[in-house]
């Protein structure tokens, strides 16, 4: 910081000894002030507040959509059989989407026989309703079960820890109520859990959580943000995990980071991620531990992969959704840029990442090509939920009705 300094000037008064003083001079009048034009102040604009998001389909508003056009037979049946399955609980759960009640559910669940794939697709045809929500315009990206090296004991090339969900994760404050994940501190504070950076560091090391070993770490990082996936052991066997909870820690996206920090300059896609990440292996460490959210998991020795409804996802039909913009267990229409993302899937699953109206997640099976078809996966277009008839038409009242009107 630079100071200034300040000279203090002095005048030295002149003392008139003689006795003759000049006469003044005269003043000359100061010209007449000229007027000034006034300023121009620009008008501000104004600002129009933006409406706040809808919080729920029933907020955002739904609309009817076109008869159901004719579904693929072998489609239908594959979607038919997953909606069944969801029937359970669409009879039973709370749907916080607004859009439905349990008993809507009743009279399309009942158990019916079908001597053809064709009765099926009319079944649906006349016992449903396509209806958008909001604007109905579609954003869908893939996803599948991992396969990665593994071993159920530490062995040599297997040196990366899977973990069980520990016992001091809790889902709410025990010392409030308050929901959110956490853990009670050494002086007894309910603080965050460990982050992913501290359990990579070894935060739980030596407690017994480790229920299986990971032969690479990027794969495992991408297991965990699929949420399930399967270990091919070094015996020829396979061991399949699935999502058990998570560190309540925020989920960062890191394709995103790359491409805002210009570290990919093209497509965004698991396979320039994982490319990346292995050319860079200190740089793609530090990158990986900026998603503080980690995932921990149990062995699966049923069917599976499960998905949020805790039933087995099918590879093609099951489609994650946010339950707040889609009742869990309801077939969804979809027409995308990609054909093979356009058909009647089911929302069977949630995802982190899988937020809003009209945001979805296809489901792709295991393998190399279900890999090569989800990590690339980013389409767009236009999404129907399909409902029962009578939930429907009371939306359609309720909206005809105003906004006072009740459920």
């Amino acid at each position: 910081m630079s100071i200034r300094r300040t000279r203090r000037a002095f005048l030295a008064l002149a003392l008139c000894l003689s006795a003759c003083v000049p006469a003044p001079r005269p003043v000359e009048p100061a010209p007449p002030a000229q007027e000034q034009p006034p300023i121009a102040v620009p008008p501000v604009p104004t600002v129009p507040l933006a409406p706040p998001a809808a919080a729920t389909a029933l907020e955002a508003g739904v609309t009817l959509g076109p008869p159901l056009p004719g579904i693929a037979p072998d489609a239908a049946m594959r979607a038919w059989n997953a909606f069944q399955a969801s029937c359970p609980a669409l009879l039973k759960r709370e749907d916080v989407s607004g859009l439905t009640r349990p008993e809507d559910w009743r009279d399309v669940c009942t158990p019916r026989l079908f001597e053809s794939p064709q009765d099926i697709a009319l079944f649906l045809r006349d016992n449903f309703t396509l209806v958008r929500v909001g604007e109905g315009t579609a954003f869908a990206t893939g996803y599948y079960e991992p396969q990665i090296a593994g071993s159920r004991v530490r062995a040599p090339g297997y040196a990366v820890p899977i973990y069980a969900k520990p016992a001091d994760l809790l889902a709410a404050n025990p010392l409030t109520g308050a929901k959110g994940r956490g853990r009670l501190d050494e002086s007894g504070a309910y603080t965050l859990y460990h982050d992913r950076a501290a359990i990579e560091d070894g935060v739980l090391a030596g407690k017994g959580l480790e229920i299986a070993w990971a032969a690479d770490a990027v794969d495992l990082f991408f297991l965990q943000i699929q949420g399930s996936g399967q270990l091919l052991l070094p015996g020829g066997g396979v061991m399949r995990i699935g999502y058990a909870d998570q560190n309540g820690r925020e989920y960062v996206a890191i394709g995103k980071l790359m491409k805002d920090r210009g570290l990919l300059t093209g497509p965004v896609s698991m396979q320039a991620i994982t490319g990346w990440l292995r050319a860079n292996p200190e740089a793609g460490r530090a990158l990986m531990r900026e998603n503080k959210s980690y995932v921990f998991f149990r062995e699966l020795t049923g069917p599976g992969p499960l998905g949020a409804m805790d039933l087995p996802v099918t590879p093609r039909v099951t489609v994650a959704a946010d339950p707040k913009f889609v009742p869990l267990g309801a077939p969804v229409l979809l027409s995308m840029d990609d054909p093979e993302a356009s058909g009647l899937w089911v929302a069977q699953d949630t995802g982190g990442a899988i937020k809003g109206a009209n945001r979805f997640d296809t489901f792709w099976g295991a393998g190399p090509e279900a890999s090569a078809k989800a990590g690339g996966l980013q389409v767009k277009g236009s999404a129907w939920i399909l409902l029962p008839n009578v939930a429907a038409a009371r939306l359609i009242q309720r909206q005809a009705d105003g906004p006072q009107a009740q459920r």
